[in-house]
C-alpha cells in the first residue's frame, strides 16, 4: 500500500524522511536499474587520471545526496498528490545515480565526501522552503536544479580523462534522466523562479562543487 492511500500524518511522514535520511548517509544504496558502467571495460587508468576521475565522481556522488535530500523534502511538503508522486519518482531514479556513483567510487578506490551530513541537511532544509512556497515554485525549483544540474555534468564530461569510459557511461545515462525530469517538472506546472534564486542556487552548488571536490 502507497504512503499517500495510508495517510500518513505529517509527523508519520517526517519520521519516514528522517529513516530515508539515515539510510541515505549511513548504508550503500541499491540501484533498480543496472548501472551503465557495466557495459564498459575497466580500462586501467594512470595515477593521476584515477585521481581526477575520483574527485569528479565525488562531487557527482555529492550531488546526488543533495538531490536525495531536496526531493523527499520537497514531496515531504508538496500539496497535491500528483505532484508528490513526481518528487517521490525523481527520488528513485537520482536513487540509481547515488548507487552507480557510490559504485564507481569504490573502484576508483576514492572515499565519499566528508560532509555527506552536511549535503544532505544544507538541501532537505532548500527542499521544505520551497515546497511550502507551493506546488508551482517546488516544481519550478526542481526543473531549475536539474537544468543546472545537466550543465553541471556537461562539464565535467569534458574535463573527465576519457580513458575512463565507465564513468562517462554513468554521467550520460544521469544527463538523460535530469534533462527528463526537468521536462517533466514543466509539464506539470513549473513556475519560472527569478533571476536572483537562480544566481543563488548556482552559488551555492559552487560552494558545494569546489568543496566536494577536496573533502
Amino acid at each position: 500500500m502507497s504512503q499517500n492511500a495510508r495517510h500518513y500524518s505529517l509527523l508519520d511522514q517526517c519520521l519516514i524522511h528522517l529513516d530515508q535520511g539515515l539510510r541515505t548517509l549511513t548504508n550503500l544504496p541499491k540501484a533498480a536499474r543496472a548501472s551503465p558502467a557495466q557495459q564498459k571495460s575497466d580500462t586501467a587508468l594512470f595515477p593521476q587520471a584515477r585521481r581526477l576521475s575520483g574527485r569528479l565522481m565525488r562531487i557527482n556522488h555529492s550531488g546526488e545526496i543533495s538531490a536525495q535530500a531536496l526531493y523527499h523534502a520537497q514531496a515531504l511538503t508538496a500539496r497535491s498528490g500528483e505532484v508528490k508522486q513526481a518528487m517521490q519518482q525523481a527520488a528513485e531514479e537520482e536513487n540509481d545515480h547515488l548507487a552507480w556513483c557510490a559504485e564507481r567510487l569504490q573502484q576508483l578506490n576514492t572515499r565519499p565526501s566528508y560532509l555527506k551530513p552536511l549535503w544532505y541537511m544544507g538541501s532537505f532544509a532548500i527542499g521544505v522552503c520551497a515546497g511550502y512556497r507551493g506546488d508551482s515554485w517546488n516544481l519550478g525549483f526542481l526543473a531549475e536544479t536539474e537544468r543546472q544540474v545537466v550543465s553541471h555534468l556537461q562539464q565535467h564530461q569534458k574535463i573527465l580523462p576519457k580513458q575512463d569510459k565507465k564513468s562517462h557511461a554513468i554521467i550520460e545515462q544521469m544527463i538523460c534522466d535530469e534533462a527528463e525530469h526537468a521536462t517533466t517538472a514543466i509539464n506539470n506546472g513549473a513556475a519560472s523562479l527569478p533571476l536572483p534564486i537562480k544566481w543563488l542556487m548556482r552559488g551555492m552548488s559552487g560552494v558545494m562543487t569546489k568543496t566536494a571536490y577536496w573533502l
